[in-house]
């Protein structure tokens, strides 16, 4: 077979493959919009009954009885999944859709389809998500992003909610206004790194190495975009050698973001080099076809007002935010562990 032929069959095959992928997605789109629109119609059934009818809490261990008895094969109409049947026909009364807001505090709306989240993502979030916007932000990121239900209540359980768009910046004084708004919700505060195993006497550059061989959880607490470029990535500037302690590239906000961590409070001093790496970023790697390139500034603590007044002069958008080292640890274990607290007075000693 010629290299002609070969290169023309690997294509023929990958294009198969992808029709492949798409039906088989179409059809599991397909299939679970089928069967939230039963659970629906299920649970709208319920309480139409308990209302029109005064029948009360029973009637769903006699329904889910009654299934069982009628369809001894079948599974998923236990009076667990019932109660969530019901509870979901009164979280989404305009199922298949909801409206979510287009970004925080506008008062543009979108619909969004409940059937592109599988069933158990929906329960999860019915008993750990009480307030309907934080509930339909989880919604939409999972279908952005396409999150498993574990990867989802992991986001859940780190508040990514609270954190978004919660770092000083001054983007709104060194951006144009589309990029300046996407960029303030791309950044978190804290960032939670829970994921480290960290010695008692660790340095910035271990925080680094650590980030970078668990790179995929990094990704996930970064959000969505980011594509990492390197650590300790070297510019020459003036017969100089500088390293930036981590560079990515966003493929949303087209621009590079230069990631630079401290493991102590923040000092504007910080923000100056910063400043200085993003401008030559912008001279050394940025094309005419990127934005203007973004920092990121990851510190242990921070003083809100400080970090304003030390980015007020800065001509490069930055970002300042915390981040934790929290670990998730056997109970058995942690009393005999010392807190980050207890390190840092050792360090500081």
């Amino acid at each position: 077979m010629s290299e002609v032929r070969e290169d023309t069959t690997r294509h023929w095959f990958a294009d198969i493959q992808l029709k492949i992928e798409q039906a088989r997605q179409r059809t599991a789109l397909k299939v679970n919009q089928d069967l939230l629109g039963l659970y629906f119609e299920i649970g709208s059934s319920i309480l139409d009954v308990q209302n029109r009818l005064g029948w009360g809490g029973q009637v769903i261990d006699q329904l889910a009885t009654h299934i069982k008895d009628n369809f001894p094969g079948i599974s998923g109409f236990s009076v667990r999944n019932l109660k969530y049947m019901r509870a979901f026909a009164v979280a989404y009364p305009d199922f298949p859709f909801v409206q979510a807001p287009l970004a925080p505090d506008t008062k543009e709306f979108v619909q969004v389809s409940l059937a592109q989240i599988p069933w158990y993502h929906h329960i999860s979030l019915l008993s750990k998500v009480k307030d309907l916007d934080e509930r339909i932000f989880y919604l939409v990121e999972t279908a952005k992003n396409g999150w498993s239900r574990d990867t989802m209540l992991l986001q859940v359980k780190t508040d990514l909610y609270g954190r978004r768009g919660q770092s000083v910046t001054n983007f709104e004084n060194t951006l144009p206004a589309p990029q300046s708004d996407l960029a303030r919700q791309t950044i978190k505060d804290p960032y939670v790194f829970d994921f480290l195993s960290l010695s008692e006497t660790f340095k910035e550059k271990d925080i680094e190495d650590q980030l970078v061989n668990h790179i995929s959880k990094f990704l996930l607490e970064l959000g969505k975009g980011f594509a990492f470029m390197g650590k300790q990535y070297r510019l020459n500037i003036a017969d100089q050698d500088y390293y930036l302690d981590l560079l990515f590239y966003h493929v949303t906000l087209k621009c590079y973001v230069v990631i630079e961590l401290k493991n102590t409070k923040f000092i504007p001093e910080y923000a100056g080099k910063l400043n200085f790496y993003l401008s030559a970023v912008d001279d050394l790697l940025k094309t005419e076809s990127d934005n203007p390139s973004i920092g990121i500034l990851l510190c242990r603590d921070k003083n809100n007002l400080e970090v304003e007044f030390s980015l007020r002069g800065m001509s490069q958008p930055i970002g300042v935010s915390e981040f934790n080292l929290t670990e998730q640890l056997p109970e058995e274990l942690k009393s005999s562990l010392p807190t980050v607290e207890e390190i840092e007075r050792e360090l500081e000693k």
